[in-house]
């Protein structure tokens, strides 16, 4: 192995051409003053129709701008100018923003759904730390046609810097998922664009009092040339979530907003099973509510009864082919405001809660939610959360009542440091000794903006176990002057539970590290950046045995137009203790496999009509030679029409046998306005023989509310694809459900 590493970091020199670089002023040497503005109160409130630069309000103030770029030319103004303006009343905190733009006819719209990704649009976002904690904090942003884009930060947006290439999910850090009641106006003009957000204080959580302080940042995208910009200067690397390097927004005075929030909702649901026998129809009707009281400005409780999740998408297919534990995501909306406070762990590989342990069953099966409650928020430095849910039984699948109860604390004590501790318990309802508990305790402390210590120690409580409950991780990054290093050790017990929690793998001792540098060219076949880097991770089990060894060589080559390049090669062994079928009839044997593979990515300009991009490994595996390959096509038409057809392709010839694993999906999305939206995700999974269709109408109201009309075809075997949605012989289930809630704002002041 050390042969390896040294060959490897060969490789990266190998990598890095041999011209002259300029790195003057792209790197953590930034100024660390930052810059401050002030909120102007407002005896009145603005219209919120996009017009800024003709009303009253608006010119009567002095607008902030001078936004500096971090690509393509680091720290010289950005090209167009941008006049920002703040105010706020009683109830309200408001966002005005001119983006001059020398041609609006050029601006590039490519979406129109709420919470589409706005990199690839011209756009304006923002970010609130209403705690002025530099951690935590609210995104909000826009583009010229108006959508509304929301989302939390927590732990200033960081996860696990080794990615175990899964679905990515909400693990705290970064949720896009969260939605909250604001309102957004544009309009544009011969000048370019304009926005007015107008965020109410009761969506927002935040200390009362006088002269309050925010941290703030803004960032604006100008498409047409690849141009980022920030009013709080970002070092390369960086983005707007490195709240510890925001701006601060003085002269707020808040008050206790008032906010108590009824969201009642009903639905009538459809559904036909095919292979029961005789085929059998069920008509459900069901009604519920969640309810939100801000005891404080900073703390919220919320109650929810009967909850119900059918109008969120469907799971992406995957494809096991190897023996360790699927990731699929939490997008449950009830589950996900918040979501950073509850986080402990190493996220997507040792995570203490995992919200889909409650109310989904093995394989997605639905377990109904009875109800439960949720205290979220903040008191002075620390952050408190504490959930408690019940859900019911399950005769099918023999699921007694269960209830579930997490409680979380973290407190911080200087600048990106705290020290937090978890409780995590599940007992069966009326079953003797059932239960599972977990306690953690966690902790960081940073080292100024460049470094950060880190780790956690947990322990399971599982009947019947007593030897290995534990389970801890010690972690250190730099992150600064281009560099990005880090190295963790992990250890999981062979007796560590936690059966509300995830585990990727269990039983291991795990070190690993990672180094990665950012190149800027002067000026070279346009080039932006370069980002030579090398991991490394290795798992072993108690036993001193090695079960998986992964180094990664690779350099990412992006250019000023949009199109990357990823060149990498990867050194692998895996370690079999014990036989495994990894497909139908055909089975690894135990033995230590050392393979090398290939691996290119590639992609071009999101932004434009039709974009491809395609992910590919090719070299060995346990003993054989794999082709993976994950290529999608995307086509955008206007800001309204987008589709993604996307094929997962595994062509694999073991000594065993000779397989081919594939899925194959299609996203299709049309967006009437912003919040009226037509959606499919239709997927095809040959291994085993799977065909789903999900069908989504949406009519937004606030908060995530509204009408929702969701069909679902499900059929496995025998694939016909022009009758799989007509043909009901060949299918094994249809749902059609129709869902309508409404937010009733009991208490607003």
């Amino acid at each position: 192995m050390l042969q390896r590493i040294k060959r490897s970091l060969a490789f990266v020199i190998i990598l890095i051409p041999g011209w002259a670089w300029s790195q003057a002023g792209m790197d953590g040497g930034i100024s660390i003053s930052r810059p401050i503005a002030s909120a102007t109160y407002l005896d009145s409130d603005p219209i919120v129709d996009g017009e800024v630069l003709q009303d009253e309000i608006w010119t009567g103030l002095q607008p902030i701008g001078d936004l500096l770029q971090t690509q393509p030319n680091f720290g010289t103004e950005a090209s167009e100018k941008t006049d920002i303006r703040i105010g706020y009343s009683q109830h309200t905190f408001y966002v005005a923003v001119v983006c001059f733009d020398a041609q609006p006819d050029k601006l590039v719209v490519s979406d129109a759904r709420r919470d589409a990704l706005l990199d690839n649009n011209d756009s304006f976002l923002f970010i609130l730390d209403t705690y002025k904690d530099g951690q935590n904090g609210f995104v909000f942003g826009t583009n010229p046609m108006g959508i509304e884009y929301d989302a939390q930060v927590d732990n200033e947006g960081q996860g696990n810097f080794n990615s175990n290439r899964q679905q990515g999910g909400v693990i705290g850090g970064f949720n896009l998922n969260w939605d909250s009641s604001w309102e957004v106006k544009t309009q544009v003009g011969d000048y370019g664009w304009s926005a007015e957000f107008a965020i109410p204080l009761r969506s927002l959580r935040y200390g009362a009092g006088e002269d309050q302080s925010w941290g703030i940042n803004f960032r604006r995208n100008i498409r047409k040339t690849n141009e980022v910009a920030y009013w709080a200067s970002i070092p390369v690397g960086f983005d707007l979530k490195r709240l510890s390097l925001a701006g601060s927004l003085t002269g707020l005075t808040l008050q206790n907003p008032g906010n108590l929030k009824v969201i009642p909702y009903g639905l009538i649901q459809t559904v036909k099973d095919y292979r029961a026998d005789p085929v059998r129809t069920d008509y459900n009707p069901e009604f519920g509510a969640d309810i939100k009281y801000s005891i404080t400005p900073a703390m919220t409780l919320d109650l929810t009864y009967n909850t119900d999740f059918a109008q969120v998408e469907v799971d992406q297919q995957q494809v096991n082919l190897d023996r360790f534990n699927l990731f699929f995501p939490e997008k449950r909306p009830f589950f996900l405001e918040n979501a950073g406070i509850f986080s402990l762990g190493s996220p997507g590989e040792v995570d203490m809660f995992f919200s889909r342990r409650i109310g989904i069953g093995a394989g997605g099966s639905i377990v109904p939610i009875i109800g439960g409650a949720r205290l979220s928020g903040k008191i002075n430095k620390t952050n408190i959360g504490a959930l408690n849910m019940f859900t019911d039984e399950v005769v099918s699948d023999s699921l007694a009542e269960n209830n579930f109860t997490v409680t979380r604390v973290r407190h911080e004590f200087a600048p990106r440091s705290s020290v937090g501790a978890a409780f995590i318990n599940r007992t069966a309802l009326g079953e003797n000794n059932n239960y599972n508990r977990t306690l953690a305790v966690d902790g960081k402390w940073g080292l100024g903006n460049k470094a950060q210590l880190s780790g956690f120690y947990a322990r399971t409580i599982t009947p019947g176990i007593t030897e290995g409950q534990h389970a801890y991780k010690l972690n250190a990054q730099y992150e600064w002057n281009k560099w990005a290093l880090g190295g963790a050790y992990t250890e999981v017990g062979e007796g560590f539970n936690p059966e509300v929690g995830f585990l990727l793998r269990s039983a291991f001792r795990k070190p690993e590290f990672r180094v990665l540098y950012h190149l800027r060219p002067d000026d070279f076949i346009g080039l932006l950046e370069l980002r030579p880097h090398v991991s490394y991770r290795s798992y072993w089990n108690f036993q001193g045995f090695q079960e998986t060894s992964f180094l990664h060589v690779d350099n990412h080559w992006e250019w000023k137009n949009g199109m990357e390049i990823h060149t990498g090669i990867n050194f692998t062994t895996e370690g079999v203790v014990e036989p495994f079928e990894i497909y139908e009839n055909i089975f690894v044997p135990d033995a230590t496999y050392n393979h090398q593979e290939a691996q290119l990515v590639f992609w071009t300009n999101k932004s434009k009509v039709v974009s491809f991009s395609t992910r590919n490994n090719i070299g060995g595996f346990f003993g054989g030679k794999r082709w993976a390959s994950l290529t999608s096509l995307t086509l955008l038409a206007g800001d309204k029409f987008n589709a993604i057809f996307s094929i997962n392709h595994n062509d694999i010839k073991l000594p065993g046998g000779h397989f081919k694993a594939d899925i194959f999906g299609t996203k299709v999305s049309y967006s009437f306005t912003p919040r009226i939206y037509l959606q499919s995700l239709v997927q095809y999974n040959n291994v085993y023989d799977k065909f789903s269709a999900n069908i989504r109408l949406g009519w937004l109201q606030q908060a995530n509310s509204g009408l929702f009309v969701v069909f679902n075809s499900n059929r496995t075997g025998n694939f016909e694809p022009y009758r799989t949605l007509f043909a009901g012989e060949d299918v094994d289930n249809r749902s059609l459900i129709i869902k309508y809630s409404h937010v009733i704002d009991v208490i607003r002041k």
